[in-house]
């Protein structure tokens, strides 16, 4: 069933705030918490810092009526920076492949700042 999530992005403090949002609404973390550690690095990419293998890559709290925060940090040090314009999008979890590409057709037409479909390793 499709579904629409909120996707939170934070500058190194996505755990700290998931822990105060799942007390507020009395929810817990659904499926597994990815750490930017458990990502496959690209071929040439610089190994993470040490401390950056423990932020966030991927973690999700449903909240109310059905609806779910999720949230990744970005990482400075690989020049990313948060800011008001990328610290929040809307995630479409669609149940077809075709809805999917027709959605993101339609979405990015004439867009100038627009990653391409692909698939992802968390993807299912």
């Amino acid at each position: 069933m499709s579904s629409v999530s909120t996707y939170l992005n934070f500058p190194g403090n996505a755990e700290e705030a998931f822990t105060f949002y799942g007390r507020v609404f009395g929810t817990q973390l659904e499926g597994p918490v990815f750490r930017m550690g458990d990502v496959p690095m690209p071929d040439g990419m610089p190994p993470l810092a040490e401390q950056d293998k423990i932020k966030i890559m991927h973690m999700m709290l449903p909240i109310l009526g059905g609806h779910c925060l999720m949230a990744s940090d970005m990482l400075e040090s690989m020049g990313q920076h948060t800011v008001i314009g990328n610290n929040t999008t809307i995630n479409l979890n669609i149940d077809t492949r075709a809805e999917t590409d027709r959605l993101f057709e339609a979405l990015s037409a004439g867009a100038t700042d627009c990653a391409p479909m692909s698939e992802q390793f968390w993807g299912y």
